[in-house]
């Protein structure tokens, strides 16, 4: 068992080492979010203490994140601020609605709604996303001087129409920086190689003097801590960021938990999804006054904060630390840093984020997710950043409709001499009886999916080579029964009372039963046509 000694020189070594990743991964993706790299600072600094007073992941390493920098960085490139003063104002501000917003949800137990955002829209969302980030940084790789863009193609093109203003030495210290991190992470994956780079990269650049060669680097970064307050813009900005704060807080929390959720799991403890919210919503608070911008939880910067033994939150306080010290006493000798090896750790990191498994193992499993993972890739590429993710989730909440008011139902019959029915299009071989059809219906009974069984019924008896006189319902897979679909079944059940068809019920759950009893249409179909199973109502009837 290890000593408390053990338990806090474990936490103080993981703290350590995730500082070591993330202080030139805020930097770099400060540049992403359209801020000055020493914002990223600010933004690891007080949102770090909080969520680790408040939150539970033992392993969470929060900070600035790529999507969430991304959905900033179109904002503010929208607003046509990017790298103006100003943008941080916009940043911040963004960081105090979307605070507001996971905090509400938090209290009032929202973190269900996460829900709404199926696997591969977020799996479509995301590697669109990071193909969306890697080529807004080419241009800073090579130090090309072109226009920013939130669509993945129009930034494509301008790199390939303007190749011809690539900077020999940029792309070279970037391209360099690249085969650096690769080389280095080949060698060994622990290895601190972002940090490793930009020491190299900043000692080069010193050297040389770049910036005299029309490099372009970080330049003066202001010593100090942040400055703490409130920053005010117009109601009219205020308003327009909005959408896209809702976003940011979605995509923000929907990361944070998947990742928490990810080593709680792991690690056999539990975590509260609204209390995770709530957590990360103090986070963004004290970003919007501490000059930060919106933090959420990175997967690889999380995997080695576990990797390095993290068992606390805690730990997460030993990292502001790291970053407290950096901002006091480090920043000055960040001058020469080529913005280069920024822009070729945050290729590097983000390529990570691309799925090819999800989409082959969706082809061979669930050919309509795969399509629906397809169009939110594509909106979010062709489309824009939050227009992909609303598209993607609007296709999702259409499909479970459609899936919903059309549920899977099977026409059962008896395999062999045993007392089990399964669907005739899997075992053709079943008994059936004459006139008889017994079918299961997949899915709750709600007024979205009345008339879909009454059209069905209808077509099950034409289609039957005899005179139908028995339906049996297998309602095991029924759970709800809401008034329209009891409403409905009363009209079945009168329909084929004047024409002499039995309706039967087998298995029906108690709430379903409790339904039809207050309703009525337990007395009107009869006590004797309901049966614990399908064996027992299928009794008497004559076999074909």
């Amino acid at each position: 068992m290890k000593t408390n000694y053990q338990i806090l020189l474990r936490n103080f070594q993981a703290g350590t080492t995730t500082a070591i990743l993330l202080i030139p991964q805020s930097m770099a993706y400060a540049l992403v979010a359209g801020v000055p790299p020493v914002y990223g600072l600010y933004a690891s600094l007080l949102p770090l203490v909080v969520y680790a007073l408040l939150g539970r992941s033992r392993e969470l390493a929060l900070g600035p994140g790529a999507l969430d920098t991304l959905l900033i960085g179109v904002t503010i490139g929208s607003l046509s601020m990017a790298s103006n003063p100003n943008a941080a104002t916009v940043a911040a501000v963004i960081a105090f609605q979307v605070a507001i917003i996971q905090i509400v949800l938090g209290l009032l137990r929202g973190g269900f709604l996460i829900n709404f955002f199926s696997k591969p829209v977020i799996s479509g969302f995301t590697s669109a996303a990071a193909l969306t980030i890697a080529i807004s940084q080419v241009k800073h790789l090579l130090g090309m001087d072109i226009d920013r863009s939130s669509r993945f193609y129009e930034e494509f093109w301008q790199l390939v129409t303007h190749v011809e203003e690539i900077h020999l030495m940029t792309a070279m210290i970037g391209i360099g920086s690249l085969c650096f991190i690769a080389m280095a992470k080949r060698i060994k994956k622990s290895f601190p190689n972002a940090l490793a780079v930009v020491i190299l990269a900043t000692v080069v650049g010193t050297i040389l003097k770049v910036d005299q060669n029309q490099v372009s680097v970080l330049g003066a970064i202001p010593q100090g801590l942040p400055q703490f307050g409130f920053v005010w813009v117009t109601q009219e900005l205020f308003v327009t960021l909005l959408p896209s704060s809702v976003a940011i807080a979605a995509v923000g929390y929907l990361t944070t938990i998947s990742i928490a959720r990810t080593f709680a799991d792991r690690n056999r403890y539990d975590i509260a999804p609204n209390r995770e919210l709530i957590a990360l919503g103090a986070s963004n608070f004290v970003a919007s006054f501490s000059q930060g911008f919106p933090v959420s939880a990175s997967f690889s910067r999380s995997a080695v904060h576990a990797e390095a033994g993290s068992t606390s939150p805690y730990s997460l306080v030993v990292v502001a630390a790291w970053i407290f010290l950096t901002l006091l006493f480090l920043t000055e000798y960040l001058y020469y840093l080529p913005t280069a090896t920024l822009a070729a750790i945050i290729i590097l990191a983000v390529l990570g984020l691309i799925d090819f498994t999800l989409v082959k193992h969706l082809r061979k499993t669930k050919q309509s997710d795969m399509w629906l993972l397809m169009l939110t890739f594509f909106s979010t590429l062709i489309v824009g950043i939050v227009e992909g993710i609303l598209i993607g989730v609007v296709f999702s909440l259409g499909l479970f409709l459609y899936l919903t008011t059309r549920p899977h139902t099977a026409i059962l019959g008896r395999v062999g001499n045993t007392a089990d029915f399964r669907n005739l299009k899997h075992y053709p071989e079943a008994t059936t009886y004459i006139g008889v059809i017994i079918i299961r219906i997949d899915a709750q009974f709600y007024f979205g999916n009345v008339s879909f069984l009454k059209t069905l019924l209808k077509k099950l008896e034409m289609e039957s080579p005899f005179p139908l006189k028995t339906i049996i319902i297998e309602a095991c897979s029924i759970a709800q029964l809401d008034s329209s679909a009891d409403s409905v079944l009363h009209d079945i059940a009168d329909d084929f009372k004047e024409r002499n068809i039995e309706l039967k019920f087998a298995s029906v759950k108690v709430p379903v039963l409790r339904v039809m009893k207050a309703s009525g249409l337990y007395d009107k179909i009869k006590e004797r046509n309901f049966f614990m199973n399908i064996d027992d109502a299928v009794q008497g009837e004559s076999s074909q």
